[in-house]
């Protein structure tokens, strides 16, 4: 019977879907000089760490560090993206029921242009939850019902549009898409999970480079594609409904697939490399984590488990740990922040008297400093080190609720959010 065994239905082969029918609208804010770059989710690097050379400061007072500019947003967790003196974010506007592309001054949180299509989404848990990714010349999003835009970066103009439910078909996963593209030489990443698994996309014509079949017919969840170097190979790891596939970055091809680690309610956290061929993968509602270990003889894979923890151990309902100097630093489900050697073995715990919520909200790492969000808004800054927690600083930064859109940090300046704020933190040292 079509459809009995679950396995996604191969969309008629009558080419791509027509190109959205979308607005474009002009604000009245210019982009700033001001420098940095966040580009994508979890950063250059995509691993959560800012680099960059600005010492930042935790001697905030009792006024906190100063705030820049503090903006409305439509109801959702959708990070920002930082580049070229600009803001990026992909936002909805539930008055008009549109999914809309935002781009804001980051000097002062103004509207620059926005690109925005009719789309009514239901309110759960808010409804945009992703990160664009931004070049020089573009930016691609990934809207809550999988529709994924390409723009113009300095002008908002639309260059393609994919439907990934009509196109391939992915199924809208529960509480919307949340996966984040990138863009890696000059192809945007992309895992729809359905005929297809994974898809590089060239991100000036829209044509499609490669794609990757889906032998097992997983689908898309949360998770967004980590890329992972072994052995001089390029692969793109996701962490699909039924388990992990590693993808060739040059052609598309399937490298190895395992069942090992699959989370049965919503996926979320990203796949964390931790050392050459170790990763780690980390889920909510009970999944714990697991550390594997992917070799590579001639050209075979294999994967073995290192350790699994269970929750109260290790685990991640939502934000993906960071990766920071041999350590793994997390907040695991009941609340408590968390270091972790390479091989499992938890180094400290801030302890039961110092929680940061259930794990939904995000943490980044900047200075050699921990910056940690909870569910209350408060902003706290440990030290990123094995030797123990050692808090330098806290303060009530946010005043709504459900704080969980990725961080953002660039030259200094921090960009955080709730459901409906998001907001500009000064966090330089003057």
């Amino acid at each position: 019977v079509p459809g009995a065994d679950d396995r996604p239905a191969v969309p008629a082969d009558d080419g791509p879907s027509a190109p959205l029918t979308g607005e474009l609208t002009k604000g009245t804010a210019a982009p700033s000089t001001l420098p940095g770059s966040w580009p994508v989710f979890r950063g250059p690097a995509l691993d959560g760490v800012n680099r960059d050379a600005t010492e930042l400061n935790v001697d905030w007072g009792d006024d906190g560090p100063p705030v820049l500019w503090s903006i409305d947003v439509g109801e959702g967790h959708a990070g920002a993206a930082i580049h070229e003196g600009c803001v990026y974010l992909y936002d909805y506007d539930r008055e008009n029921a549109r999914d809309a592309m935002r781009a804001l001054s980051l000097e002062t949180g103004e509207e620059i242009w926005r690109y925005s299509y009719p789309l009514k989404v239901k309110r759960n848990h808010g409804m945009s939850r992703t990160v664009p990714a931004v070049t020089d010349d573009h930016v691609v999003g990934l809207g809550p019902k999988c529709h994924v835009i390409c723009l113009e970066r300095e002008t908002g103009e639309l260059v393609w549009s994919l439907d990934l439910i009509k196109d391939f078909g992915t199924t809208e996963p529960p509480w919307y898409a949340g996966q984040c593209p990138i863009i890696e030489d000059g192809k945007a990443i992309i895992a729809p999970s359905g005929s297809d698994l994974m898809l590089a996309v060239d991100v000036t014509t829209g044509d499609i480079v490669w794609r990757t079949p889906n032998p097992r017919g997983w689908k898309m969840t949360h998770v967004s594609v980590a890329p992972l170097v072994l052995d001089g190979v390029r692969i793109y790891l996701y962490a699909a409904s039924g388990g992990v596939y590693g993808v060739n970055a040059a052609d598309g091809s399937i490298l190895f697939s395992t069942d090992m680690w699959k989370v049965k309610i919503a996926a979320i956290a990203t796949p964390v490399v931790i050392g050459p061929g170790r990763v780690l993968f980390a889920g909510g509602y009970n999944s714990g984590s697991l550390i594997m270990q992917i070799d590579k003889t001639g050209d075979d894979y294999a994967t073995r488990t290192i350790v699994r923890h269970k929750a109260k151990i290790f685990g991640a309902d939502q934000a993906t740990p960071v990766f920071y100097d041999g350590y793994v630093y997390g907040v695991r489900p009941r609340g408590e922040l968390v270091c972790m050697d390479p091989d499992g073995a938890i180094v400290w715990t801030s302890g039961t008297e110092r929680r940061f919520g259930q794990g939904y909200e995000p943490w980044i790492i900047g200075d050699g400093k921990l910056f940690v969000l909870d569910k209350h808004g408060v902003l706290t800054v440990a030290t990123a080190m094995p030797r123990g927690y050692e808090e330098l600083a806290s303060h009530e930064v946010l005043h709504g609720h459900d704080c969980w859109g990725p961080i953002a940090l660039a030259e200094g300046r921090m960009i955080v959010r709730d459901l409906v704020t998001m907001t500009c933190l000064d966090m330089r040292t003057r």
